[in-house]
């Protein structure tokens, strides 16, 4: 088979943003001290990254294992953990090495204060997403979590909603849904809490996948930026493939000559996309 000869680059925007740049330094530098590290759920929402810290000596646990624990260090993760976490850890005699992200810190404080003085707080966020579960711990599970704007009003609704986001949503979708509750008559709190480092990668990303011919998408299935980031991608240029590593490659997506962009979530290691490049110049 002849080579395809493709021209690949990958998005310079694309990668960790700095909250998950933060955790695994800290876990690595652990890693390097003690040669093992307890980690509270996958410390990022990247299976590779997963499997290169876990054969540097991670150990990634449920929260049924660490109600088990005693006596050991325990790091948290960017996406942050709900007060119980912190409380059982006092309960166990565990060292918490705390790296939430600080914009998921901020939110958290802030839904803290709405709840203390009793507002009514409806989170746009996905069910079950670790940093949602900190998020609704700061309302002792009293706030209202929805995925949509459908979702939300089959609620009973109050005349006043608090509304909060978890940080790596859409900007444009939780506007929309800030807008549509308004034009329905309701009095809206809107708290605009989505990264900006991850609401900018939004408009940045359209303009890098409209320069190729196809682009290549890399990204963990679990990652809700991913997807979000997918489809923007997606959107752009429909051409547009999306994998989580290099076997997922296939060679019948290409023409001979043609120009290849990779890009990724910000929970994508940029030496997986780097092995992405490598691979498609091979091809």
């Amino acid at each position: 088979m002849p080579f395809l000869h493709l021209s690949v680059r990958i998005d310079p925007n694309s990668g960790f943003c700095f909250g998950v740049i933060y955790a695994i330094q800290m876990a690595e530098d652990l890693l390097d001290e003690q040669g093992y590290l307890y980690c509270l759920g996958d410390i990022v929402h990247n299976d590779e990254e997963v499997q290169r810290l876990e054969a540097r000596g991670l150990r990634i646990i449920c929260h049924e294992r660490l109600a088990e624990l005693r006596d050991e260090a325990v790091l948290i993760r960017a996406h942050g953990e709900p007060p119980a976490t912190y409380q059982m850890a006092l309960e166990n005699n565990l060292t918490l090495i705390d790296a939430s992200c600080p914009v998921v810190l901020k939110l958290q404080n802030r839904i803290k204060t709405s709840y203390d003085k009793k507002e009514q707080i409806f989170i746009y966020g996905k069910h079950g997403h670790a940093e949602v579960l900190g998020l609704l711990g700061q309302t002792s599970g009293n706030a209202v979590v929805f995925e949509s704007l459908d979702e939300l009003l089959s609620h009973e609704l109050p005349e006043n909603i608090t509304l909060y986001s978890q940080t790596t949503k859409s900007t444009n979708s939780f506007y929309n849904i800030k807008n549509q509750l308004e034009t329905r008559g309701y009095q809206v709190n809107a708290n605009d809490t989505i990264c900006r480092q991850v609401s900018n990668r939004d408009k940045d990303l359209r303009r890098f996948a409209a320069q190729y011919d196809q682009i290549v998408f890399v990204s963990g299935t679990k990652s809700s930026n991913g997807k979000v980031l997918y489809q923007v991608c997606l959107e752009t240029n429909p051409q547009t493939h999306f994998i989580s590593n290099v076997a997922e490659i296939d060679a019948a997506w290409f023409q001979p000559g043609q120009s290849v962009g990779i890009c990724g979530a910000t929970s994508t290691p940029m030496w997986l996309m780097e092995q992405v490049r490598e691979q498609l110049l091979s091809l």
